[in-house]
């Protein structure tokens, strides 16, 4: 089985055309300057996060936030704007 390697963003040819649905394909969450610090804790699985998030980056196992898949979290705060109990808190990227 050969295993094919997702490209990242800046391996993306300048000004080009991608089939609907290809975003899985390339790995964008090197983008960000900020990035969403998830608190287990105060987490209540109310999924606003995972409803609002433009770039599906909220892991969702059994109907319960999991994570955040930061391949692809671009870093723009929604997340953490619309969590009702500030489970999510965005954090300067190191």
């Amino acid at each position: 089985m050969k295993i094919k390697r997702k490209l990242g963003w800046k391996e993306l040819p300048s000004g080009d055309f991608l089939e609907a649905g290809s975003s899985l394909n390339f790995e964008t969450g090197d983008w960000r300057s900020k990035k969403p610090i998830w608190d287990e804790k105060k987490c209540k699985s109310c999924l606003f996060c995972w409803v609002y998030c433009p770039d599906s980056a909220i892991m969702v196992k059994d109907k319960k936030m999991i994570g955040i898949d930061y391949r692809y979290c671009k870093g723009c705060g929604i997340c953490a704007s619309e969590c009702p109990f500030k489970a999510i808190e965005m954090k300067k990227e190191k």
